[in-house]
Parts: structure tokens; C-alpha cells; sequence
């Protein structure tokens, strides 16, 4: 069987498109953005029209996009700047216990410095309601982070609602647009968020690369001293190829987002129903009604997924179990764990991520092989008890 990649997720394939404008940049206008002479005019007009094509993605202003390594960075450059640069309004931050690392992690330095977190919990499905949000905010709240999408069960949160929510309160509103843009229609505008991160090897751009969208007037301090690069905010020598690279893609993934959308809606649909149709004690996480296009978390009572996920590698499948294997020992999914799943659950779990470049050929011997693989480590598990 050729290999099979169900794990876009994690990352994508870097487009035709985005690659041959990354090479031209390499070869040939490879000058410093910002030098005054022409190869390094003719690499700031390519950062320029690089920051306008991933404004219009969002429906931003360029002069509100600024570049980042990528989306580790931009939550971390979102929530340290705010919180720094506000401190004498408030030291009180929400966020959610479904939130990527980037976020959690830095919530926990936060904390360390002074500042007060509160984790909202979501409900069964990875939902964050406005309710609940306005509930857990006080005077001295001055910046909320919910992410847009989830990154393991897929689940599409209500951003508008939230920083709706938040700004009745005088709260700034952040997101975590990782997984979202250029998967589904992202519009800061409609949305109301305040500051967007995202990443391009997300949506078929280079790995390394991503923006933070800044609202026109929100006060942020720089997470890097250095230059005067982005606008005095993110100083260092910009990465023009993965800069023009990142526009590329995401002008692409926008201009052909429906198109995409419906492709793996149904291919993810395709595998997802025939696997839980071939399996008993299996179920599907998240909410199966408002969850991103390409994503299918499923659990399967009576195996181990990391036992599975190393049988579908060496099948030529590249999947992601629910749980991570860090310095030797096995930790369950703290987002899996968050939504109710029990720690035996939780590491039974295998996240399937579907991309448009998959075929419908492609689901079906996945899907069997998931099956069949399922059923072999059940039947062992067994063995083993007797």
C-alpha cells in the first residue's frame, strides 16, 4: 500500500505555488528587506505584498499583520505583550483548559510573574460558552485567549460570542487561529477578535513562519528587542522566502476554501463512518455538528493508541494517537482529558486529519486497515488476559 498521510494537523505539504515563489526569492532577490538599494527594495515590496495577501485572508489591514516564526510565537508575543504592556489596568487572564501549549505554558510564566489565570472547562463536545465566560470575568480581567478551532477533536468555538462577551467587560480578546485559517472562513472583522494568531505550515505553507494580527490601537509591548523590523514590534532580519511563501499559500487556501471545505468534509465523513460502522465500543470526540472539515478524533475501548498508531506506521500510515510520549513516559491528552475522557480513554484515542491532497481510495484502505488493526490488538489484549 503507498503511503498514506492523515495527519495534516501536525502539518501539511508545502503547496507548488508557495514553493516556486520561495525559490525565486532564494535564487534571485535575496537582498535584506531592509537595505535602500533594489534587491533589498525588491525584497520589501515582496514582504509587503506578502502582509497584504495574509490581511486579506482575515479581512485586516496590512499595517495589523505582523510576522512571526509562528504560532508558539504569536501566542506567546499575544498574551506576554498585553498582559505586560496593561499590567496597570489589571493582572487577571482567562483562557480555556483546551488551549494549545503555546498558551498553557505561557499562562503558567504569567503566573510566575504575578498574574492570575482562570481555566474555563469546556463541556462534552470542547465547548466554550458565553455564559460561562461572562461569569469568570472581574474588573481586573484584561485579556481573554480562546482558541478558534481545537487542534485534536476539531471543535469550532464561538469566537464572536466570546469577545463579544469580553469587551462588554473591557477585556481584550485573543485566538488562537492555528488550526482555522485556511481551513474554514476566518474574518476578524465579523469576529471581533483584538489579536489572531496563525501559522503557515497549517494551510500548505513553510514550516518556521507565521503572523500575529494586532487590532489598530491595542497596546502590546515586543516579545523581542532588536531592530526596527515590523513596524518597531518583532525586531531580526525578516525571513523574506518563508514570508512570500506564507502569503502565497494562504491566498491560495483562501481562494479555493469552499472547494477544499467540501473535499474533506466528505473524504473525513467517508472515513470516519466506515471506521465506526466496522468497530463496536468506538465513538467519535468532539461536536460532530461544528467541528473543522478535515478532523476525526475517535476512541476505541480495549486498545492502546500508541500501539495502534506504530502498526499504522508500519502499514504506511501517518496518523496522531491522543496522547504524547515525552522524555520516555506516556502523557495522556490534557484536551482529551478536559472534555471528560478517563485517562484509559483518552490513550486509547487516534486523530485522523484529513487534507484536500487525500483521495476518496485513500479513506477506504485507511478505514480498513484501522479496522482491522483495531480488532488484532483487541484480540491480543485478550490473550494477554487469560
Amino acid at each position: 500500500m503507498n503511503p498514506i498521510y492523515l495527519d495534516h494537523a501536525a502539518t501539511t505539504p508545502v503547496s507548488p505555488g508557495a514553493l516556486k515563489t520561495m525559490i525565486s526569492l532564494m535564487r534571485e532577490n535575496y537582498g535584506n528587506p531592509s537595505a535602500v538599494y533594489e534587491t533589498g527594495r525588491q525584497a520589501r515590496r515582496a514582504v509587503e505584498n506578502a502582509r497584504r495577501q495574509t490581511a486579506a485572508a482575515i479581512g485586516a489591514k496590512p499595517s495589523e499583520i505582523f510576522f512571526t516564526s509562528g504560532g508558539t510565537e504569536s501566542d506567546n508575543w499575544a498574551l506576554r505583550g498585553v498582559m505586560h504592556a496593561l499590567r496597570h489596568k489589571g493582572k487577571h487572564l482567562i483562557t480555556t483548559a483546551l488551549e494549545h501549549h503555546a498558551v498553557l505554558n505561557t499562562c503558567a510564566e504569567l503566573e510566575k510573574e504575578g498574574f492570575s489565570v482562570t481555566y474555563l472547562c469546556p463541556d462534552a463536545n470542547g465547548m466554550i460558552r458565553a455564559g460561562q465566560l461572562a461569569q469568570a470575568l472581574t474588573e481586573d480581567t484584561v485579556l481573554v485567549s480562546v482558541m478558534t478551532a481545537n487542534n485534536e477533536i476539531g471543535t469550532i468555538e464561538p469566537v464572536a460570542d466570546l469577545a463579544e462577551t469580553a469587551h462588554h467587560a473591557g477585556a481584550l480578546f485573543h485566538t488562537d487561529a492555528v488550526q482555522a485559517v485556511g481551513s474554514i472562513p476566518v474574518d476578524v472583522g465579523s469576529s471581533g477578535v483584538d489579536l489572531l494568531s496563525m501559522s503557515a505550515h497549517k494551510f500548505y505553507g513553510p514550516k518556521g513562519i507565521g503572523a500575529l494580527y494586532i487590532r489598530k490601537g491595542t497596546k502590546i509591548e515586543p516579545l523581542l528587542a532588536g531592530g526596527r523590523q515590523e513596524m518597531g514590534l518583532r525586531g531580526g532580519t525578516e525571513n523574506v522566502p518563508a514570508i512570500a511563501g506564507m502569503g502565497q499559500a494562504l491566498e491560495e487556501a483562501t481562494e479555493h476554501l469552499e472547494m477544499n471545505m467540501m473535499k474533506t468534509r466528505t473524504l473525513r465523513d467517508r472515513l470516519e463512518t466506515q471506521i465506526l460502522a466496522g468497530l463496536d465500543n468506538a465513538r467519535m470526540n468532539g461536536c460532530s455538528a461544528c467541528r473543522l472539515p478535515g478532523h476525526s478524533s475517535l476512541t476505541f475501548g480495549g486498545i492502546d493508541g500508541e500501539a495502534l498508531l506504530l502498526r499504522l506506521d508500519l502499514a504506511g500510515i501517518a496518523a496522531s494517537a491522543g496522547s504524547a510520549c515525552t522524555a520516555g513516559s506516556l502523557e495522556s491528552s490534557h484536551v482529551l482529558r478536559a472534555i471528560g475522557l478517563t485517562e484509559t480513554e483518552a490513550r486509547g484515542t487516534l486523530r485522523l486529519t484529513v487534507g484536500h491532497d487525500n483521495t476518496r481510495e485513500e479513506m477506504d484502505a485507511a478505514a480498513e486497515m484501522v479496522i482491522s488493526l483495531v480488532k488484532e490488538l483487541r484480540r491480543m489484549s485478550g490473550q494477554l488476559q487469560s
